[in-house]
Formats: C-alpha cells, structure tokens, sequence
C-alpha cells in the first residue's frame, strides 16, 4: 500500500497479506510496555485512505480486530467513513473480524481469528472528485486491497498545513459514532489540514518516547493535550508533573522550534474535577448494563501533591506563561473553553468521561475558532 494513499499514519507495517497502520513506532512500544497502549496505536484514529478518482463504485479488502468485553455493554463496531470533496456519503463496518475476548475480572484473553472483510461503496459521483475513507479509530485495520471501476491517482496535500495532534482517547475519539466525527477528525476536514493523531487511550502520559516521535515527525501545527489520563492513573505527583511537561515540550521544540504549539488542558469532567484518581468502573452502573466512570481518590490528599483536573490547568497556566516569555510560538488553550460547566449539564459525558458525537461536535467548533480564528495560534 503506497504511503501517499495511506494518511495520517507513522509507519507503515507490510505483513505479507496487506498494510497495517501504526501510529507509533515499535521503538516507542517496547519502551513502554503497555498492552493498552500497544492495542491502541493499531487503531487508526485519524489514518485514512486518500485518493482521486472518478470512480463510481469503490472496494476496500481489510483484516479487521475487534475487542470485546464479556460482561460489558456491546461497544459500537468500527466504521469507515467515505467522504467526497470533505462530505460524509457512505459507511461501512468489518463482518468477519478477529475478535479479542478480554475478561476484565480475571485478564484472560481468548482471540478468535477472523478473515478478510470486502467493504463496498457504490454510488459514488463518477467525476473527479477527493475521496477519503477514514479508517475505524476503535478497531485494529489491517489494509489489504483497494478496487475501484476508475483510475485512482494521488491526492495533491502540498498547500496543505501538516497538524500533529497528541492527546487521551477524547482525542483518539472514544464515544463519537465514526471516525470522520471525532474531534480532530471534524477540526482537520473542515481546516484543510493534514492531519497526524496520536490519541491514545488511557495514554497520554508525557511518555518521553512520544515527544521524540513528534520531535521526529514533519508538522507545520502541534497541539497537545494534557491532563485527564494523569488524573484517572493516578500516574505522577505535582512534583514531578511540571518537569515531565517542561521535558516534554523541550523534546518537542528540539526538531520543531518555532512551530506554532498549543498545549490544551483538559476538558471538564465533573468527576475529576476536585477528586483525584484514580479512575474505576462505577460497579452500580455496571450492574444496571451501563458503563461509567467515577473518582476513587481523596480530595484531601491534594495538599500532599495529587493531581486533579484544577490542580493541572492551574499548572498549565504557569508553565505556559513562563515558557512564553521565550517561546512566543507556544499558546495555551483551556479545556473548559472548549467544553466547560455549562456543556456538562446540555451535553452530559455518557459514561462521565467521554463526550458523545455532539460533544465531539462542540469541541471541534469551538477549537477552530480559538486555534484557527482571527488572531488564534493556528491563523494563517
């Protein structure tokens, strides 16, 4: 699979039977250790197909890997988007996937392999046009094959801005519908960009080898956000959270100096606003066939250095304005401004974590408009 049809990706792994993206290097994984974070750079929140073609009909062969959990409520399947000059015209999900059974009592893991799934998008405008079939951001795609009924040529990107975005799996899309309604999804189509996400669930930690792979990675824009994963890990104290950023945005400007750069705080949830992690299962949810999240921590340990959504933003605050004085490129934006209070009771977190598409939606609206807007970090 050519690296100019396959977008969004940060390397490319060729299995013998088709193409599997990665949005991590195996480097960094094995750096880090982590099964959550190895499952969830092979899903491809951000990556897509791009081409032109007049074709009217289009064929994607993939391997698909789904993960369930027995006992849980059904998580959505994936979808692929196929989107024309930026409009949604079709979808499409895996039938015959590899399934993962995880037992979240016991660890167990029993996988039931699965075979190649040919997607089919007909009906297609038959002219010229972009298309982009953006790949599921919850499920593992491995590309095999792509057909059409019309030559399919290269899309131009060259005038286009390169975004990188690294962030929580609110960056990587967790409770929108599709992957084209994700936040940076949205942001991306409707600015232009060329976009590169590494939102990783539960993992945006300021892990040292991800700041080197944004070091390494071309970007005319970078942007990340920082703060719930901190929390709900209950990774890190507030003595060593200032350095880690400090560190982290230092291993960023090391290749990209002068960048524009926002570093974006969390947005609200109400759960780990004033009450530190870390972060559970809320088990009378779970009991009702519902999935939520609650706070586990005492606010009284925050004087002993515990970190809550606050105690970040504030900190974000500082470091910023401090880091500014010789770093006019970096820009802070605050997580409430994006979704605050006031969204959290019209447009509640489902699973008190996460927003829905519509939050998805709002997020993306009002991101553009502080980042891309007159005078925003991003304005041409």
């Amino acid at each position: 699979m050519s690296a100019t049809t396959v977008r969004g990706a940060i390397e490319l792994e060729e299995t013998g039977q088709g193409t599997l993206p990665h949005r991590l290097p195996r480097w960094a994984l094995e750096q880090v250790g982590d099964d959550r974070l190895a499952m969830s750079e092979t899903q491809p929140a951000g990556v897509r197909l791009a081409f032109r073609s007049a074709a009217t009909s289009v064929e994607v062969d993939v391997r698909a890997t789904r993960v369930v959990y027995p006992g849980l409520p059904a998580r959505p399947v994936g979808l692929h988007d196929l989107l024309v000059d930026g409009r949604l015209v079709a979808q499409a999900s895996a039938v015959t996937p590899t399934t993962v059974s995880v037992d979240m009592a016991t660890g167990g893991v029993n996988t039931r392999p699965g075979e190649v799934s040919t997607l089919r998008f007909d009906g297609l405008p038959g002219r010229a046009e972009d298309i982009v079939i953006w790949l599921p951001h919850n499920e593992t795609t491995e590309i095999v094959a792509i057909r059409a009924d019309a030559a399919i040529e290269p899309v131009d990107v060259s005038g286009r801005r390169r975004w990188l975005h690294h962030g929580s799996s609110i960056s990587q899309g967790s409770n929108a519908e599709s992957p084209s309604s994700t936040w940076p999804a949205l942001t991306a189509t409707a600015t232009g960009l060329e976009l590169t996400n590494l939102g990783f669930g539960g993992n945006a930690l300021l892990d040292p080898c991800v700041a080197r792979v944004m070091r390494d990675t071309p970007a005319d824009l970078i942007s990340v956000e920082i703060g719930i994963n901190l929390v709900n890990t209950d990774l890190m104290r507030l003595r060593a959270f200032g350095p880690a950023v400090h560190g982290f945005l230092d291993t960023i400007r090391d290749g990209h100096p002068d960048t524009p750069l926002v570093v974006v705080s969390s947005i609200c949830c109400p759960i780990h606003e004033e009450t530190p992690g870390p972060g559970a299962f809320d088990p009378a949810a779970l009991a009702t066939g519902q999935v939520r999240f609650r706070a586990t921590g005492d606010p009284a340990e925050i004087a002993a250095g515990k970190l809550t959504l606050r105690v970040i933003r504030d900190r974000l605050t500082d470091i910023v304005a401090q880091r500014r004085r010789h770093d006019p490129a970096l820009h802070h934006v605050n997580g409430l401004d994006l979704y605050g209070p006031t969204d959290a009771i019209e447009l509640p977190l489902p699973d008190a974590l996460h927003p829905d598409t519509a939050g998805h939606r709002r997020i993306a609206e009002r991101f553009g408009t502080l980042a891309f807007g007159p005078g925003g970090p991003f304005a041409r």
